[in-house]
């Protein structure tokens, strides 16, 4: 399954080195199937429990989809806090916010554990009303975050023109996002684990998994791996042995414009979204580029022509220049991914419902690094047998 196409920027960030292991192990306590984000993050969480693991990878680590990754690191989440709570009850959707918010610490714990620099840093982010009809949802969200404690500021029209070269009926402001290098934190966190003895076998397909009363074996194009323990965590890609009923592939669009001298017009570096759907989405980078996008369609409604494609980017840049409309922009990098979101909009993490040896980290939705993170803690603690409040929320089967 092909998961991006086009001129992907964060590639050009990077020197991949293949993992060298030696002799593969006769018994590993754990086997992680996907050397993305997912299979990253639970790599990073599980070595520092001192599990011997193995990741298996059927093309390079982090070549997927976190490679197509625009690195914006939020704990909002496409389904608004005041909706979530109207969708599954107030305790719970307040859990799972404070889990995405816990999330984004523990994701600079793992930047700050990297051997190299993956570009973390902590931003605010402005979400803006698109219309007036959506300043009532925003304001209500504005109290339901405010209600429970989460950081955030409610700004007016002329809040926004005072900091802003653009106007919109109103946003919030919510503290502690962040911004990152996906391709980088995902090679860095692997980096970490195979340092820790962790072996990777990258080029190698998962054929099946047989899942045994005290084992599963896993048969790849390279032989069979056994474990007591099989994470998967293919995200959008198919999921070995399971069919994710909540999966809804989308396509989405980005471009990454040439470096600007001055951006001294973006105020405070903000991560920048809005309450439209399909939504706009943009960041800055640290060599001085605008990283954005959107224009969300159905995967089945792929472009298939070029010029509709070119179309597409010429969209995104367009919407770009409404907001800045006195800055001379111009995209070096442009691509296409392929995304998955959720019938729910919550991410499916959790233990097999018939194969007891198989979980499945699958971060499903446009935040997916940040439920990949807290994923890979609800993993660790069942793998455990211990107790996580999100567990019943986002379990495979609900």
């Amino acid at each position: 399954m092909k998961l991006h196409t086009g001129s992907l920027f964060w590639e050009t960030t990077v020197d991949r080195r293949s993992f060298k292991n030696g002799a593969r192990k006769g018994l590993y306590d754990i086997a992680i199937i996907g050397g993305g984000m997912s299979g990253a993050l639970c790599a990073f969480v599980l070595a520092k429990e001192g599990y011997s693991l193995v990741m298996i990878e059927q093309n390079e680590v982090g070549g997927g989809s976190t490679s197509a990754n625009t690195g914006l690191l939020q704990f909002s989440n496409d389904i608004m806090l005041h909706e979530l709570i109207e969708e599954i009850g107030e305790e719970q959707a307040v859990e799972f916010y404070l889990s995405c918010k816990k999330a984004l610490q523990q994701l600079q714990e793992v930047a700050d554990h990297t051997s190299f620099n993956v570009n973390f840093h902590t931003r605010n982010s402005l979400y803006y009303a698109s219309t007036e009809e959506d300043v009532s949802r925003l304001k209500k969200e504005y109290e339901a975050l405010q209600k429970y404690g989460f950081p955030v500021e409610y700004w007016e029209r002329e809040d926004i023109e005072a900091r802003f070269p653009f106007s919109q009926p109103a946003a919030i402001v919510t503290e502690g996002d962040a911004e990152v290098n996906p391709l980088r934190l995902c090679i860095g966190a692997v980096h970490y684990a195979h340092k820790k003895g962790m072996d990777v076998f990258e080029y190698t397909e998962v054929l099946e998994i047989d899942d045994r009363d005290e084992y599963a074996i896993i048969k790849t194009s390279e032989g069979d791996f056994y474990t007591p323990t099989v994470v998967v965590t293919t995200g959008y890609a198919p999921a070995p042995e399971l069919d994710v009923l909540q999966k809804d592939l989308k396509i989405t669009y980005a471009i990454a414009t040439q470096p600007l001298e001055d951006l001294s017009f973006w105020h405070e570096r903000m991560m920048i979204w809005e309450t439209k759907r399909p939504y706009l989405y943009m960041r800055l980078t640290d060599d001085q580029r605008i990283i954005v996008g959107g224009l969300d369609q159905d995967a089945e409604k792929l472009l298939s022509s070029t010029d509709a494609t070119e179309k597409k980017f010429d969209e995104l840049k367009s919407e770009l220049k409404k907001l800045f409309p006195n800055e001379e922009i111009r995209s070096e990098h442009e691509w296409v991914a392929v995304f998955g979101e959720s019938t729910d909009e919550l991410p499916v993490i959790g233990r097999h419902p018939d194969e007891s040896h198989v979980y499945y980290l699958i971060g499903l939705g446009g935040n997916g690094t940040v439920y990949s993170m807290l994923g890979a803690y609800l993993i660790r603690d069942e793998i455990a047998g211990k107790d996580n409040p999100n567990q019943s929320i986002l379990e495979v089967e609900r």
